[in-house]
């Protein structure tokens, strides 16, 4: 048998391997993780999470975002992912409903009490109204109903009662208990 060196095919300047010089793009971080957007910097964010990262949870929800099953974190707020092109995204961070959970698959408290009190109907809406729930309660922890009414979701299904009921659960501080 030939040495391993005798059957290595020898590299030349026309067979050589040349790497790519590192893309230009728009840097950011979804859900914890990095990504580079190398494609049309005005892709709304929307349409990256879903036919790009294949982020699915997030919903299209008219073109201006208009019933909320299209809200994601970004930098802790509440955003219409539709209305909001990748150009403005460069450093950001960007939570998805996917990443609402713990990396160990606890669910976050507001998941457990849309389980708890089923704020769950068809379920379109739910991954935006479980986002604006997150950004109220980071914003008021002890909302009042006129505050759950003036979140931006619709849901067809009738959920309401049951959402405002999940989202007090949560501040109260009873997500996951009987």
């Amino acid at each position: 048998m030939a040495p391993v060196q005798a059957q290595a095919v020898p590299v030349t300047a026309e067979s050589s391997v040349v790497p790519e010089k590192i893309r230009d793009g728009i840097d950011l971080e979804i859900n914890g993780e990095h990504f580079r957007h190398t494609g049309d910097p005005q892709m709304p964010l929307l349409w990256y999470l879903r036919d790009v990262l294949r982020l699915t949870g997030t919903k299209y929800g008219g073109e201006h975002g208009e019933n909320g099953a299209d809200l994601v974190l970004l930098d802790g707020k509440a955003l219409s992912a539709i209305g909001q092109p990748m150009s403005g995204l460069a450093g950001r961070q960007v939570v998805t409903v996917e990443g609402l959970a713990g990396n160990d698959g606890s669910l976050h408290p507001v998941q457990q009490a849309f389980i708890d009190e089923d704020a769950i109907g068809c379920g379109y809406c739910t991954p935006g109204w479980l986002i604006a729930a997150v950004d109220l309660l980071r914003r008021k922890p002890n909302p009042g109903d006129d505050d759950i009414d003036r979140l931006p979701n619709l849901c067809r299904c009738g959920c309401q009662t049951r959402v405002r009921s999940a989202i007090k659960r949560v501040a109260a501080g009873k997500a996951g208990q009987p």
